[in-house]
């Protein structure tokens, strides 16, 4: 049997680790199939994306909006914010209104956490200060006053008390709250649409059996992804995986695409999207 080669990209980050254990450590059957993992920070991998680069990749739903006529979703290996999400932080706790004139450091102008704060703030990119600093500098640039806010992601939500900041606004539990309870759609895998159809639904039963397979042997894929835990110890760690690799990764069924849907949906209708995405799902 010939066997195909498809590069696979995703983040350094221990739930991305976990979520892909089984694959990468060649644990779970691949009949036909082999991926080139390659790991780069999410906004890298959504500006690849955008170049029609990766066979597959993890992005920001943000980003879906600009590849969509490149790229299907996979159903698995979602990031959803249930009940919690990227966050504002600060050195002292400020309202919307005054989060809205200060210098705000974020993470990517494509990440998902940057459109939830343009739809909570209610302004477009152009109308606010920022500073683009990759995901883990964010605290030192508020704490050294390069910026005066801070959009956090990743660990960060669970270790900015250690930073001594605090949180202006939780986005996962703002959009809960208008959204039915809804989870914040953050990041997908998607799979390009030059591949055929069929092979297609093949690769998604693959990435789904890695995952399946991590939340099977927990403790294993668990000690795999702490080589990507920054500054975070096991038990943290395991927090955090828990929080982005549950029932939503395995598949984010009908409320996980209503979810995308209002989120592009309200993006678009307030001008921060070029277009409303039909949204195409591998089956």
């Amino acid at each position: 049997m010939q066997t195909r080669t498809f590069t696979l990209g995703h983040s350094p980050d221990p739930d991305d680790a976990f979520m892909f254990y089984g694959l990468a450590k060649g644990l779970i059957p691949t009949p036909g199939f082999q991926f080139e993992h390659i790991l780069q920070d999410i906004q890298t991998l959504n500006e690849r994306a955008a170049r029609g680069e990766l066979d597959i990749s993890a992005i920001s739903i943000h980003a879906y909006a600009h590849v969509c006529d490149q790229y299907a979703l996979l159903p698995s290996g979602a990031s959803m914010g249930d009940g919690y999400g990227p966050m504002l932080v600060a050195r002292q706790r400020l309202s919307r209104d005054e989060v809205s004139p200060r210098k705000i450091a974020v993470p990517g102008t494509m990440t998902s956490a940057f459109l939830a704060l343009q739809l909570w703030l209610g302004k477009p990119a152009s109308e606010l200060n920022l500073v683009v600093v990759p995901f883990d500098q964010i605290f030192q640039a508020v704490r050294s006053g390069a910026a005066e806010v801070g959009l956090i992601i990743h660990e960060g939500q669970l270790t900015y008390h250690n930073e001594g900041l605090e949180v202006c606004e939780d986005l996962g539990v703002w959009w809960g709250r208008g959204n039915d309870g809804l989870p914040l759609p953050l990041g997908g895998n998607v799979i390009h649409k030059r591949i055929e159809p069929e092979t297609r639904r093949e690769v998604s039963d693959i990435l789904t059996a890695s995952i399946q397979f991590s939340l099977d042997h927990r403790a294993e894929a668990v000690q795999h992804a702490l080589q990507y835990a920054r500054d975070m110890g096991r038990d943290l760690a395991d927090r955090f995986v828990g929080m982005y690799v549950n029932h939503w990764t395995l598949d984010y069924g009908e409320r996980g695409r209503e979810s995308i849907r209002r989120f592009l949906a309200q993006a678009h209708q307030c001008g921060l999207i070029p277009r409303l995405p039909a949204l195409e799902f591998v089956g």
